[in-house]
């Protein structure tokens, strides 16, 4: 079924007729008026083949969940016997294939306890539609003759609230009228405690527009914003979809509403004589601007998934106008509601009727839920780090589950035992360090790569996981035995070194513990003993630089781990003494002179290092550090450079794991690739993602341009013109969450602070 969309949700309209006579509704009093020549109630024939159907599209594209929305007219006025038939028949074809949820969409008229007793029974939810308090709700849901319809939905919902009911109630339904008061209203709905309130628009197009009585093009944006902050002043008492969609996007995920947002729809629409129809409200566009020709007796679901008209709705930013593609704000509006969208002559091919009331809307919800501050405090370090130190943990646990026993005996044993660590609260000074090493992350995304392109994975994960619970073991001094299988006569301990178990080619298995001077090693009867620090030909420890004094921070000087190769350069191999030595002096002058040139970003990047490891590299690459495959803390730089070219390359690397970090922690944009920006560094058209990055580094080399000479110079150099230009490309960039704009935010400060 590649290439079609599957339709998650149908709309069943059990009762083409209703019991009131809301004169803003799309069925009776807009352009389509095919209501009056469908059957009143749904037949028994078309709720079985609509059933079967379902049940065959079901199957057909492996759902695990259908929602079925009985819908009218009013869907009471089908009686409960017709309403029975349809939950039981629904719930026999669907049993075995996908979970069903049923739902029903009510002016809740008739709404009692026989049909809440059936809706209970088969858990069928109740959405009810209230547009506010008696004068707002009076303004357009009267009965035909004039009376009010109040005071009995108030009832049928007093009804609902109960105990043995409230369980079935979904929310409110309230059509804005920007008439009414938007604090009333919010308060009338808030008081009757639904579980969501669902805000919308009344249903318009460009041939039929809204009313607009003092003739603004945002009056509609004005009016929910007021509701907005009343909602915020009462400390959002109960979610409002329009503002949850909102805030979803805004953030960078999904729409959660059809009327906002670029997700594909997955919706259809089944009259009470079987036709099938696209969503309902493009009933209001034109005479027939919902029909598809087909129905259930003569067509699979399919067919009508290939529709043009269904096909036109799953295109996201293809499918908006010239207009939406170029607007900041279309992730979180996504061109509006397709029916919005109408004109005669040019179809939907336009923006949304609400154009200028989304783009207010949008910005105004944007404007008043950004926080405040630079992006190093949106994204303290604790917070980054606890973030990041839970997003490993929550690999290992991927990965063990992915492995599903394929790790052997070693996995098994070592998770056994790294749980009992964590239990017994010894994880901070025991597992915590190891797991947090840099090179752990690295090793888990390309086990559970190996995992997801069916590659072995298993024995090598066992044999890392038990080096990591060795470590552990070694680090807190616990009393445990730790069976340690190796390959080729050696193991590597994460954060601790490497053991030479046996001559090249060799592979077995070594018994490690804790001992008083340090650990000893178990093959076969005898036994070694080695002290951490000390180095032999059996054992190589990580070297630790202490540092230079406040300026020059230490770290792990790691050229032993085997999960290092993660840079876009090839680590050197284990330094001599010599060359260690060498390097630490190159690395304590290169923090010196970036605290003197440069200091809030030599602070900023020495904010979290823990581990270097050399890279090789000649002279023309000794500019810039390496951010590879890896977890926070890690850097790679160049041995072979100066003391400038390695101060640069501290300072690049380090913006380039910071924006990583960033990335794996938080949305910064979405969509990325949708859009190509100029560049005004690379000879081509590049994505938002790549533009940040490049314009993220540059305004920290930007800053050690202008220090002056003596500072880490950069040969290539970025021309500030060219770095502002760029931010206020971002700034304007549709695909940058708030918390992205956030953070180019930051950047025209540190821009400013250099001088520029």
């Amino acid at each position: 079924m590649t290439g079609l969309i599957a339709f998650r949700e149908i709309v069943l309209k059990v009762h083409s007729r209703c019991d009131l006579a809301c004169d803003h509704c799309y069925v009776y009093e807009h352009a389509d008026q095919s209501w009056r020549a469908r059957p009143k109630t749904i037949s028994e024939e078309v709720v079985a083949q609509t059933a079967a159907r379902l049940a065959e599209h079901a199957r057909d594209h492996a759902l695990p969940s259908v929602t079925v929305i009985l819908h009218g007219g009013e869907p009471l006025l089908a009686g409960t016997a017709r309403l029975r038939f349809v939950c039981e028949e629904f719930t026999r074809a669907l049993a075995g294939t996908a979970a069903l949820d049923l739902r029903i969409h009510t002016n809740a008229l008739q709404l009692g306890s026989r049909y809440l007793d059936l809706f209970a029974e088969f858990g069928v939810k109740v959405g009810v539609s209230l547009d506010g308090d008696r004068a707002a709700n009076d303004r357009h849901r009267r009965f035909a003759d004039g009376r009010t319809s109040h005071p009995l939905v108030l009832k049928a919902l007093d009804l609902l609230r109960r105990e043995q009911y409230r369980h079935l109630f979904q929310g409110l339904l309230c059509t804005v009228d920007i008439e009414n008061d938007p604090v009333t209203v919010l308060d009338a709905l808030t008081a009757l405690e639904p579980p969501r309130i669902d805000f919308l628009l009344p249903h318009a197009t460009w041939e039929t527009p809204p009313p607009r009585p003092d003739g603004t093009p945002d009056a509609y944006a004005r009016w929910l914003l007021r509701v907005f902050d009343h909602w915020e002043r009462l400390g959002r008492p109960v979610p409002v979809r329009i503002f949850e969609s909102l805030f979803s996007t805004l953030r960078g995920g999904p729409s959660l509403t059809e009327s906002l947002g670029l997700a594909p729809t997955d919706l259809i629409v089944v009259e009470t004589d079987g036709t099938l129809e696209q969503v309902d409200s493009l009933k209001s566009a034109f005479d027939g601007a919902a029909a598809t020709g087909f129905d259930v007796f003569r067509h699979a679901f399919d067919e009508v998934a290939a529709h043009p008209g269904v096909r036109a709705r799953q295109l996201g930013l293809a499918g908006v106008s010239a207009q939406c593609r170029a607007c900041p704000v279309v992730r979180s509006c996504g061109g509006g509601l397709y029916t919005h969208r109408y004109r005669a002559l040019t179809g939907f091919d336009n923006p949304s009727v609400y154009c200028a009331d989304l783009r207010e809307l949008v910005d105004g919800v944007a404007g008043r839920t950004a926080r405040t501050g630079t992006a190093a405090e949106l994204a303290a370090p604790e917070e980054l780090d606890a973030a990041q130190q839970q997003l490993t943990r929550m690999l290992l646990a991927r990965l063990h589950e992915d492995l599903a026993g394929a790790g052997g005996p070693a996995w098994q044993r070592s998770w056994e035992l790294l749980t009992e660590i964590e239990s017994a609260g010894h994880a901070a000074g025991a597992l915590d360090p190891v797991l947090d090493h840099p090179y752990t992350r690295t090793w888990l995304l390309a086990a559970l790569d190996a995992v997801r392109q069916g590659r072995p994975a298993g024995p090598a994960a066992g044999r890392r996981l038990a080096a990591l619970a060795a470590a552990a073991v070694l680090r807190g001094r616990l009393a445990a035995r730790v069976p340690v299988p190796y390959r080729d006569g050696q193991v590597y301990l994460p954060t601790l070194g490497l053991l030479r178990t046996a001559g090249p080619g060799t592979d077995g298995s070594a018994e490690l513990r804790a001992a008083d001077d340090g650990f000893a090693v178990r093959e076969g009867r005898a036994e070694h003993r080695f002290r951490p620090s000390e180095g032999d030909r059996r054992w190589q420890p990580v070297r630790v630089w202490p540092g230079a004094g406040p300026e020059a921070p230490g770290a792990v000087l790691d050229d032993l781990d085997p999960h290092r190769n993660c840079f876009a350069r090839p680590p050197r191999l284990r330094l001599g003494a010599g060359e260690a030595a060498e390097w630490q002096d190159r690395l304590a002058a290169a923090w010196t002179l970036l605290h003197r040139t440069v200091p809030d970003l030599a602070r900023q990047a020495a904010t979290g290092l823990t581990t270097l490891t050399p890279l090789a590299g000649g002279p023309r690459t000794t500019g810039r550090g390496e951010a590879g495959r890896h977890g926070p803390g890690a850097l790679g730089v160049p041995w072979s450079g100066g003391v400038p070219q390695t101060a640069l390359a501290l300072l690049t690397g380090r913006r380039r794991a910071r924006l990583r970090a960033l990335t794996e922690v938080t949305d910064l944009y979405a969509l990325d690739g949708e859009w190509l920006h100029a560049s005004p560094w690379r000879g081509h058209p590049v994505p938002v993602s790549r533009l940040l990055a490049d314009v993220h580094e540059r305004v920290a080399v930007e800053a050690c341009r202008r220090a002056g000479p003596g500072g880490p110079m950069d040969d290539g150099g970025a021309e500030a013109e060219d770095i502002l230009r760029v931010l206020d490309r971002l700034a304007a960039a549709a695909e940058l969450t708030t918390t992205g704009k956030a953070l180019v935010a930051d950047l025209h400060w540190e821009l400013k602070a250099a001088g520029v």
